[in-house]
């Protein structure tokens, strides 16, 4: 996958996080960054499950999502905040 897709991959995961998660709304580069660092966590945690890092554009958006919620509650956790 080139710069673009991740780019797009990473603005979906972290929009749907934001919508799955509530608070409010941070704008488009932090959404990418959130969603990034969720593809990060997500792949790690599949991983770690015992999955492929095998999948097309709507897998690998669902992983994303799931590690940027992971990252998002642990982060909150740690924060205290509703960031």
């Amino acid at each position: 996958m080139g710069i673009i897709s991740w780019l797009i991959i990473g603005l979906i995961a972290g929009w749907l996080t934001g919508k799955l998660m509530g608070g409010p709304g941070k704008g488009a580069l932090m959404d990418i960054i959130i969603g990034l660092i969720g593809a990060l966590v997500g792949g790690y945690i599949m991983s770690f499950l015992g999955f492929k890092p095998e999948g097309g554009f709507i897998y690998t958006i669902i992983v994303a999502t799931i590690g940027a919620v992971v990252f998002t509650w642990i982060f909150r956790k740690v924060t205290g905040g509703k960031t």
